[in-house]
């Protein structure tokens, strides 16, 4: 896998091989000390307004080790409260996820539109239970919608007004319209670094207060982020700059498809936040990194020389072989809050070497209204749409088909995690038998990470979307639409959004949620035989 760079914990394997000659050029034009003295010229003229408002990231720990007092009192006063609830989106949602899952504290995560799977988390604990509202500007759809049902809620069981305040957290940057709505409900408002985007956010409020309110202890990893950050200047022994030079260094040469994969060492969950990270950041101008998720060391790994394997996971001890059990193109291993900031400075420093502006963030699209569509045939439990095959097995054939020679199929589940959970086994099997790259996501959470390289990023897509039928809807109270037709009208915006930039789209929905998704994974085995 060739050497090793590491520090403060945290090492990389095999990144010198790939990007060494990037890393050169890096080095000789000074990124590494400028991108610490926060440097906005390191993208371009262009990208130079965005960049000087959005670099908090790098010192973020600083002022995130101010919040500790505040983060201990506020434990102390909510002790009552041992169900955290976590209402948000996109990096607002999936840092304290990792941290919470690698850390073995109890965390429900709340960042979708599907009526029962929100329904399921209104009905537990509500006496016990904390409602972290995070967003960034304030004025997130879904995250609305949930402050609004979950107040709603604890109205409905007999809480006062000033009693259920009592249950929210509200985590925001100063100024943004939470502010005045959580002042209203009198919650406790925690403000965010606002030199810091969402997706760099995992060492701000955003990140430490929900895993805080979990219980757990987040000075640790402030304290793994500072030790890193020695390093980061340096033109050696920085490994934070060999995974950045070796991630631009693979776009450039035709590689632009990062396999993801955790090693079982002890992080868990953090290729999805990496996830979100590299596809909002390098996923636009028609460039960028395409990250895939993989369920387990040996998931299929499908695609060919476009294609880098990076393994994570936590320390190894001194010898130990990188990968468990896979062989990785690079191996990054080492303390959490120690990844988090790696992986940030790895990002920017990709978007340098690919000619991107890692910060910006395009607008996300949505339709205003449900567009009148009729499938083009049903069978069994499943109505196809924008196909001209005439079975369910043609019309997958022929968008994997449209993925040939150096394409991707993105698998877009507007569904229940939990209880439509089974729909994700079709990654593995559409990856096995396409031979090509195959990402899945949930909808809408998504939307808010790949989402924006599907519509940003090369055209290389071959888009799978699945629906479901809605069998008890849940209302948005104060709005005119309930969750189960905000989820279906950004499933529609989303599609829009794809087809009018000429991406192949096939969408299936589901009129029986269970019964189609076996109809579904029974027709892609088929297609094997």
């Amino acid at each position: 896998m060739g050497d090793v760079e590491a520090a403060a914990g945290l090492a990389v394997w095999g990144a010198d091989p790939v990007g060494a000659e990037a890393r050169a050029t890096l080095v000789e034009a000074g990124v590494p000390g400028l991108l610490v003295q926060k440097d906005p010229t390191l993208w371009g003229a262009d990208a130079e307004a965005e960049a000087k408002v959005r670099l908090g990231w790098l010192d973020t720990f600083r002022r995130s080790r101010d919040l500790l007092p505040q983060l201990a009192e506020l434990k102390a006063e909510l002790a009552d409260l041992d169900r955290v609830v976590l209402a948000g989106m996109g990096g607002s949602s999936l840092a304290p996820e990792v941290i919470c899952r690698t850390l073995g504290r109890p965390l429900t995560v709340l960042d979708t539109t599907d009526p029962g799977q929100v329904r399921a988390v209104l009905t537990e604990r509500l006496e016990r239970t904390v409602v972290v509202v995070a967003s960034k500007s304030g004025s997130t759809v879904e995250t609305d919608s949930h402050r609004r049902a979950y107040l709603r809620a604890f109205l409905d069981a007999g809480f006062s007004e000033a009693e259920a305040g009592r249950h929210f957290v509200v985590v925001t940057d100063p100024g943004s319209p939470l502010v005045e709505i959580a002042e209203e409900m009198g919650a406790t408002v925690i403000f965010a670094d606002p030199e810091v985007g969402g997706r760099y956010s995992a060492l701000t409020a955003f990140g430490l207060v929900p895993a805080a309110l979990a219980g757990v202890d987040v000075a640790e990893l402030i304290d793994q982020a500072e030790e890193l950050h020695a390093s980061l200047s340096k033109d050696r022994d920085n490994p934070a700059l060999a995974l950045g030079a070796a991630l631009g260094a693979a776009v450039t040469a035709g590689r632009d498809k990062v396999a993801l994969v955790e090693d079982g060492t002890g992080i868990v969950g953090l290729a999805d936040w990496v996830e979100q990270l590299l596809a909002e950041s390098t996923g636009k101008d028609g460039r960028g990194i395409l990250p895939v998720v993989l369920e387990t060391p040996d998931a299929p790994i499908a695609g060919g020389e476009d294609v880098l394997t990076v393994t994570v996971g936590g320390s190894l001890p001194v010898g130990a072989v990188p990968g468990g059990g896979v062989r990785p193109d690079v191996a990054v291993n080492g303390p959490l809050g120690a990844h988090f900031l790696a992986w940030e400075y790895a990002t920017a420093v990709a978007g340098r070497v690919i000619g991107i502006d890692p910060f910006s963030l395009p607008g996300r699209a949505a339709a205003s209204a449900l567009p009148v569509e009729d499938p083009a045939f049903v069978e069994g439990a499943i109505e196809v749409y924008g196909t001209s095959a005439h079975s369910v097995e043609g019309a997958l054939g022929s968008l994997l088909l449209a993925a040939r020679p150096h394409g991707y199929v993105a698998v877009m589940a507007f569904l229940d995690r939990f209880a439509d959970a089974r729909a994700a086994q079709v990654r593995p099997l559409l990856a096995e038998l396409s031979r090509r790259p195959v990402t899945f996501g949930w909808g809408p959470r998504f939307l808010h990470t790949a989402g924006l390289y599907h519509k940003g990023g090369p055209q290389l897509g071959a888009f799978l979307q699945i629906t479901g039928a809605v069998g008890a809807d849940l209302a948005v109270p104060g709005k005119p639409y309930t969750f189960g037709t905000l989820q279906a009208t950004q499933a529609a915006g989303d599609r829009q959004a794809l087809t009018s930039r000429g991406r192949p789209l096939v969408r299936l929905h589901l009129t029986d949620r269970a019964t189609g998704i076996v109809q579904l994974l029974d027709a892609v085995r088929s297609l094997r035989n």
